[in-house]
């Protein structure tokens, strides 16, 4: 195992209190900020960061740096950084399920797999009627224990990160059924499916539509309350211009946290959007930020994996649980 001195944290030479990182868009976001709590930069020297999980019973945090083929842990009493696991299969999004156990989307094996408790890796879903699925992305588990994912091209699209190759089923957001391990396409009707999450009561599924013309999306579909289907698809979100929407969370008040970036740096970091849509808050990163967690005691802190470097927030609300 390889480990990493910590670097300390804080971004900036010296930050001030309030942080003017983190903007107010909307009087609703003035509660979820905290006064002393400043943007910290807990680790850099990634090529891309992806897909952070927290763990609470071990007090670490887990995130993917794809072309690098490498899971990092970061430890929250020490702030030590050290590979948890390579090669990954170029990893990216990742989540626990109901049983404490990893799950991880890979674009090289192009699968979904679990850790079990003692390390070994149980293959979920490969394929899809037969044929390879395209390069899973990112991933929820549902309170039922079913396993929602979605499954653009972009690890097959190139070499960097994943192995080149042609994509042979269609885009989609899949579901695996907790219980049977039955595989169903949920939808298939997002150009692009990336990020994704309940609402707090599972009533409704966000899915980041990355390639929605003439601009991204972020879509909102009613969950059936037998779970297993989506109806009534809408376009909760538009992200404009430049917007680019990629992975995402929700707060037990139904706040939508969001890593956003990349169309120019003025955008870059994580967007805030209350449950009607309306765009309340702004966490600005000198990176583009591509997924977030929260984690920490209290489910407090909001971990931000940013393209070369990892970052954390205390806020005053709290992420869903499982989420």
């Amino acid at each position: 195992m390889t480990t990493d001195t910590p670097l300390s944290a804080g971004w900036r030479d010296h930050p001030r209190y309030p942080d003017p990182a983190i903007e107010t868009l909307d009087e609703r976001f003035d509660k979820y900020r905290i006064f002393s709590a400043a943007v910290e930069r807990l680790y850099t020297g990634c090529r891309w960061s992806e897909g952070p999980v927290w763990f609470g019973d071990g007090r670490y945090l887990l995130w993917s740096d794809i072309p690098n083929n490498r899971i990092l842990k970061w430890e929250e009493e020490t702030g030590v950084v050290s590979t948890y696991r390579r090669p990954t299969d170029f990893a990216n999004g990742h989540t626990r399920d109901r049983q404490g156990r990893l799950v991880t989307c890979e674009h090289g094996g192009r699968r979904v797999t679990r850790t079990e408790h003692d390390g070994a890796i149980t293959i979920l879903v490969d394929n899809w009627q037969g044929k390879p699925l395209n390069s899973p992305n990112d991933v929820v588990v549902k309170s039922d224990g079913s396993v929602w994912f979605t499954d653009p091209p972009f690890g097959i699209l190139g070499n960097y990160e994943g192995h080149l190759a042609a994509s042979e089923v269609p885009q989609a957001v899949y579901r695996i059924d907790g219980e049977t391990g039955e595989v169903t396409v949920i939808a298939d009707d997002a150009l692009g499916p990336n990020g994704l999450c309940f609402s707090p009561d599972e009533s409704l599924l966000y899915v980041v539509e990355s390639r929605g013309l003439p601009n991204r999306k972020i879509l909102a579909y009613d969950v059936t309350k037998d779970g297993r289907e989506l109806k009534n698809k809408r376009v909760f979100i538009d992200a404009g211009p430049g917007g680019t929407p990629d992975g995402m969370r929700c707060d037990i008040d139904g706040n939508l946290w969001c890593g956003w970036g990349m169309g120019s740096a003025e955008l870059d970091g994580v967007l805030v959007f209350a449950p009607d849509g309306a765009k309340i808050g702004r966490i600005a990163l000198p990176e583009r930020c591509a997924n977030v967690c929260f984690g920490g005691l209290k489910r407090n802190r909001l971990f931000m994996a940013a393209s070369q470097s990892l970052y954390a927030l205390y806020v005053n609300t709290q992420g869903v649980k499982g989420g």
